[in-house]
Parts: structure tokens; sequence; C-alpha cells
């Protein structure tokens, strides 16, 4: 099977670290002129740096509306098209986990703009194009906490990732007649980013050992693995696959 993008316009949001880099770099390497953005931008340097000239980088926040239709605009005006979209951009903001009564409403709703409106955002700025094109590929990163029980205990995490996973399922339906295909990832653990290092540090030598048993596979991901099934969802390969959730995690029971 090879996979190419050559001639293709792919927009990555979250491409700071991480799975956000990864997943830019993968479309790159196959082709793709990348339009990436962050809000971290020291690290949007380091990704443009290590991608080279196939990838435009910009700051921006997701969680703003007027800001994400400017950036799908500049990016039209650059390339004349958009052909995949890549909602990565999330996280838990630095929260750890609390019991719900000590969750107050800035953190939750926090949690919730990065991870389930902003992608509605980066959706609703390319559909026009994607729907004049009659072509589109969109692919949204969950995570296992939008399909059971989230390992940081943070109620508004798993909650906009499961929302997420809904959204997706509903955009699939609605955008389906014009040629666009709609899916989610949801990745296992991945020591992928100062949040996630920071989590693994935590379980201890005797956590970490329980959760890598947990995986069938009995390895720990990679963003590697991450942006290698985002390739084949953005590919010709899965045109006739949408609407669906797709974990990539090791084999875990649920």
């Amino acid at each position: 099977m090879r996979i190419d993008f050559a001639q293709r316009v792919v927009l990555v949001t979250g491409a700071a670290h991480g799975f956000g880099r990864a997943i830019a770099g993968a479309f790159a390497a196959r082709g793709a002129r990348v339009f990436a953005c962050d809000v971290d931008g020291d690290g949007l340097a380091e990704t443009a740096d290590l991608i080279g000239e196939a990838c435009t980088v910009s700051r921006v926040d997701v969680t703003n509306r007027e800001l994400v239709t400017a950036w799908v605009g500049e990016a039209l005006e650059a390339s004349g098209r958009v052909d995949v979209l890549v909602n990565n951009a999330g996280g838990v903001l630095g929260q750890v986990g609390r019991p719900l009564e000590e969750v107050d409403a800035l953190d939750w709703h926090g949690i919730v703009a990065v991870n389930l409106n902003a992608a509605f955002w980066c959706v609703q700025a390319v559909a026009p194009a994607l729907k004049a094109a009659g072509y589109g590929r969109i692919v949204n990163i969950s995570s296992g906490a939008g399909l059971g029980v989230s390992l940081t205990g943070i109620q508004a995490y798993a909650s906009a990732k499961a929302g997420q996973i809904g959204l997706t399922r509903q955009l699939a339906h609605e955008l389906g007649p014009f040629g666009i295909t709609v899916n989610n990832i949801a990745p296992g653990f991945v020591r992928s980013n100062a949040a996630t290092e920071r989590q693994w540090q935590s379980y201890g030598e005797e956590g970490q050992r329980a959760l890598v048993n947990g995986i069938s596979l009995r390895r720990l991901g990679t963003p590697a693995d991450i942006a290698h099934a985002v390739l084949f969802l953005a590919s010709d390969y899965a045109s006739w696959i949408t609407g669906q959730v797709l974990a990539v995690d090791g084999g875990k029971g649920r």
C-alpha cells in the first residue's frame, strides 16, 4: 500500500508537539502542503524547522471561532484549496483529576472549548470549500477517555472527547452526500508531550508496569502510530469509511 498526498493541502491543529507534529510531518513527507497551527509559538517554530518549507505554521487559538475562520481563509488564499483537516488540538490544560464538587466553571468550559468546540469551529470553517470541491477528509483525534473512563480522572476531558466522537458521527451523516468523510481516532496512552510525561511519572514503577501489562501488545504507543492511522483515514484507501472511531491503543479490553 502506497499512500501519497502529492498536490493535497492538509490543515493540522495542535501541531506544536506530540501527535500534531508527527501528523504534520507524516503528511509533508508524502507530498502534502501542510498548514499547521497551535497556541505554542515556540513549539510551532520547532515543528516548522523539523518539517521544512512544506509546512506553514500559524499561531492560532482554535477556541476562538473568528481566529479559526481567518486561519482557514489564509490557507485557502495561499493554496486555493483544502483537502484534509485533522482536528488534533486538545488536552487537559494543566488540570489534574479532582472530585467533581471542586471543579469550577472556568476549568470545565476551558477543556470543553479546546477539545470539542474547536473541532466544530474548524469543520465549520472548511466545510464550504470541501462541499464546493465535492471532496474532503476530516479526521478528529479524541481519546480512549471518550470511549471509556479517563485515566486522568478529569470529568470535562472525558465528556468533551465523548462529545467529539458524537460530533464525528453527526458530521459524517451531514457531509457524506458531498463526498466528505469524517472519522475519529481514539489513541491509547502515549508519552507524547509534557502533560502525558507528568502523568506517566505519577504512576510510579508499579503503575507503569500495570498500564503496559493491560495493553495486548505490551508496549506504549508512539506519535507515529497515531500519525499512520490518520494517514490511512485521510487516504483514498479509506474512501468508503466514514463516521467511524478507530481505537489506536495496542489492544485494550473495555
